[in-house]
């Protein structure tokens, strides 16, 4: 059987990968009923969608004909890279590392490093608006995270609120 679609066949043999994961390890939960829902309710319904969803995906990839084939092109590493990199360093500065000696920074610093850092991965940088886009993320999540849901979020670094 031929791949008349690689996008679509790799795209749906990830969608059944993830779906396949949520459903199992939802199984470690308490599923319940669907009257009396368990924690491992709704990962386990997400992971049975997902799953359905790339298995359509994938059929469809291999019976509908494309008129290129649909190729996989070249990976785009550098903004895979941005990305991961950017989140590693909000949660590095969210929580600090005690093991090397770095504090805390807080939500507004992390926010601001997490911004810039993945910024950088796309095509388009400039400081001035993502610089905007960072400060409208600060206040929204200020507002979401702190006065609004009360979460005990560190918002500013140690060594300024002690």
């Amino acid at each position: 059987m031929n791949i008349k679609s690689q996008k679509d066949f790799f795209s749906g043999l990830m969608y059944m990968s993830v779906g396949v994961a949520f459903a199992w390890g939802a199984t470690t939960y308490n599923v319940g009923t669907g009257a009396r829902m368990g924690p491992g309710y709704f990962p386990l319904m997400l992971g049975i969608v997902l799953a359905v969803l790339g298995g359509i995906i994938t059929f469809k990839a291999l019976v509908v004909e494309t008129e290129t084939g649909d190729k996989i092109g070249k990976w785009a590493w550098r903004p895979v890279a941005y990305i991961l990199g950017a989140n590693l360093a909000f949660g590095v500065l969210l929580g600090g590392l005690p093991s090397i000696k770095l504090p805390a920074m807080g939500l507004i610093v992390s926010i601001y490093a997490l911004t810039l850092i993945a910024a950088k991965g796309g095509d388009n940088f400039k400081l001035r608006d993502v610089l905007i886009l960072a400060t409208i993320l600060a206040i929204g999540s200020y507002l979401a995270f702190i006065l609004l849901l009360k979460l005990q979020i560190q918002v500013w670094p140690t060594f300024i609120t002690g």
